[in-house]
């Protein structure tokens, strides 16, 4: 399945020759609302209030009070103890990640120029805070006593994970580097902030910036009303009434793809989605990932690894390069042998059209809906009228109230920063309030591709009272088209459903510390790809698949078809994500600090791992921002969605064998998984539910590679 997870102005008082400023002649500067108390229902950010301005003085307020918060804890004439040095030190910066939540979000689903403008002053900015803290000789030294006592303290486990992530966190951030190589460190993590930002700058500008315009309605040949409807809205849109426009964006790509018979525009369009950053102008990217990748490297060597998957796998459940190469590769053989199949059939096909020319990979789409309606009687557009977006959207609340007794309820007149977001106030089973749960699940020119889970508010302890989560879920569906409501194919309701079991490991969380929110990337996605599995169960379609027009229940014999063609196209599925993950993996495993020439360097990895002709990497380097968007948050780690699939596979297991809604077994996810966060070993969590380390059968039988 594809998935898709400004200048400021400042005022200054100048006193000038001649000029007497008096009280009554000093402009009043409204309060920024980043800075004052919140008295929003919830304490949710007054978005309408907010402007673009506020951000840059609440950031630099946000870091200077961070900075006097440390140097109290590092004047403090008391000898170091766990509560005023650690748990103090977690606790800081409280005002800065409050600003920072509601900043990265909107620049994420949200954005303008003035939001970019600042994203480019404050990322190096940001680094250099960071910087400041994590390279403080006297703060190192008074974690580095509380360290060294550890083992007289007797800590509760979650105080001892903190102490351990809190030491690990200033080794791993260049504090024991001597003086010279700590400000090598300081300037690569300046750069590489800089650098991540532009990158997904030019990937948004060239996104929004591309239109394939039809002016001829032979060319819609194959599309669906539903489609052409979109497509005319988004030309009414472009101020080009009477024509249709198709744009790089999910919902119109790949409908485009998958029914367009027009092969050269399925090609042109193709082209354009796999060609992202990679035109040689000013919005091409290859310079900046492939230093991207060398800043990495030298930053990994100066903290004495290897290479920079070495330095992030060391703290990832997989530990080391080989491990992931060794899962990688292993699923690699039979998912290209199938593939290679699947590709036969395709070509199959291609002749039984009346057709003699050979597949390429923009014709993988269309060829795969002739097989899928050939092999299953299974018409996307038979299906798509069951799952509009609410009902979707409900059908997952309904799967989380099942399984964890917790209730959803709309709540109207709450900020939101966008007119189409949704919230929700989510309770537990006993009434008790656990979160505010946003929904944001259209594509607009200020949102990036693709989807994701966040919070504007995570969960934790403070002085004595629990803080209750804001939690976010971003996508890029379907659009209503005309009278029709938003129709989600497959692909989307699958996501919609991940990206809710990441919301849920958010609002279900019942950590202590802010440092503990999140586990390691490589366990961070059991949550979301477990809540996967109950889509498409019968029982579940059932109650969420209805026909938007006349409410039927999905048809049994329909749902049969589903089922049927699960694995349909899992060779092709498996082999674009695998090489994606291969690829982020040889970026990563670079040995010398040297930037190489990114096509270069693509083509001979591509060629390493024999990629098929046919099919490209899901993410090719010049658009893949999992690992080279700012953040990024993947790198050395993409291959953490197929790592966790063995999990969640198996994961499964347990409730097949018990019942889908097994309360025991959902009982025991919650408390293990969903919500201990960071607070423990991961596969400690994972086995304390399962009673067992994860087998991959269970994957290997889920995609029918075995």
């Amino acid at each position: 399945m594809r998935r898709s997870w400004m200048v400021s102005l400042v005022l200054l008082s100048l006193a000038l020759p001649g000029l007497a400023v008096t009280p009554a002649s000093v402009p009043t500067t409204p309060a920024n609302p980043l800075l004052a108390e919140w008295t929003t229902p919830f304490g949710l950010p007054p978005f309408a209030e907010i402007k673009p301005e506020h951000f840059l003085p609440a950031i630099e307020q946000g870091m200077a009070e961070q900075k006097r918060e440390i140097a109290a804890i590092v004047d403090n004439p008391a000898a170091p103890t766990f509560a005023n040095t650690v748990e103090a030190y977690d606790a800081s910066g409280e005002l800065l990640g409050k600003v920072m939540s509601v900043f990265q979000n909107l620049v994420g689903a949200e954005t303008n120029e003035a939001l970019q403008e600042i994203s480019r002053k404050t990322a190096p900015m940001m680094a250099a805070h960071r910087d400041d803290i994590a390279l403080n000789p006297r703060l190192l030294e008074r974690v580095k006593a509380v360290w060294d006592a550890r083992a007289s303290l007797k800590l509760q486990p979650e105080q001892a994970k903190l102490l351990d992530e809190t030491w690990k966190g200033f080794v791993r951030g260049g504090a024991l580097l001597p003086p010279e190589a700590k400000e090598r460190f300081r300037a690569i993590n300046t750069e590489l902030a800089s650098t991540g930002t532009k990158v997904g700058d030019n990937l948004l500008k060239e996104m929004n910036s591309y239109k394939l315009v039809v002016d001829n309605p032979a060319d819609l040949a194959g599309l669906s009303e539903r489609v052409r409807a979109g497509a005319a809205e988004a030309a009414r849109k472009a101020g080009l009434e009477g024509k249709w426009v198709f744009t790089l964006h999910g919902p119109s790509l790949w409908p485009f793809l998958e029914a367009a018979d027009n092969r050269e525009l399925r090609r042109r369009i193709f082209t354009a989605y796999t060609t992202r950053g990679d035109h040689g102008n000013e919005l091409d990217t290859k310079a900046l990932v492939s230093s991207i990748a060398a800043l990495r490297a030298e930053r990994a060597r100066l903290l004495g690894y290897d290479t920079w998957a070495d330095f992030v796998l060391d703290d990832n459940m997989a530990k080391t390069p080989a491990r992931v190469y060794d899962l990688l590769n292993r699923l690699w053989v039979p998912a290209k042998a199938v593939a290679a199949r699947e590709a036969a059939d395709l070509q199959a096909a291609i002749k039984a059209d009346g057709k003699d020319f050979q597949l390429e990979p923009w014709d993988w789409f269309y060829y795969t809906e002739k097989v899928r309606k050939a092999r299953f009687n299974l018409d996307e557009s038979a299906v798509r009228p069951y799952f509009s977006l609410e009902n979707v959207r409900d059908g997952a609340f309904y799967v989380a109230s099942r399984l964890y007794g917790i209730t959803f309820t709309e709540l109207k007149n709450v900020p939101v920063y966008n007119p189409e977001v949704k919230a929700f106030e989510v309770k537990d089973a006993d009434g008790s309030h656990l979160a505010v749960f946003y929904c944001d699940y259209f594509p607009r020119a200020g949102k990036r591709t693709g989807a994701w889970s966040s919070r504007y508010r995570g969960q934790y302890w403070k002085n004595g009272k629990e803080i209750r989560p804001i939690v976010v879920n971003v996508g890029n569906f379907s659009r209503p088209a005309g009278d029709t409501p938003a129709l989600l194919s497959g692909d989307e309701v699958e996501t919609l459903f991940h990206e809710l079991g990441h919301g849920l490991a958010s609002i279900l969380s019942r950590i202590h510390y802010k440092s503990l929110a999140g586990p390691p990337r490589d366990f961070v996605e059991l949550p979301s790809q477990i809540m996967e599995h109950w889509a498409f169960e019968p029982e579940v379609l059932k109650v969420y698949a209805k026909h938007y027009k006349t409410g039927e229940v999905i048809p049994a014999e329909l749902v049969q078809k589903l089922q049927a063609s699960s694995k349909f196209n899992q060779g092709f599925a498996t082999t674009e994500y695998l090489a994606a993950s291969l690829l982020d993996m040889d970026w990563h495993t670079l040995a010398a600090p040297a930037a190489p020439d990114t096509a270069a360097f693509e083509r001979i990895a591509l060629a390493r791992m024999g990629m098929p002709r046919t099919i490209v990497p899901r993410y090719r380097s010049s658009y893949f921002q999992h690992i080279f968007g700012p953040g990024g948050g993947y790198s050395s780690g993409y291959y953490a969605y197929i790592w966790a699939e063995v999990l969640d596979s198996d994961a499964f297991e347990a409730f097949k064998e018990k019942g889908l809604f097994d309360q025991a077994t959902a009982k025991a996810f919650r408390t293990n998984v969903l919500e201990k966060g960071g607070s423990d070993d991961a596969m400690t969590m994972y086995v304390r539910f399962r009673g067992k380390e994860p087998s991959v059968e269970p994957l290997l039988d889920k995609r029918g590679l075995r």
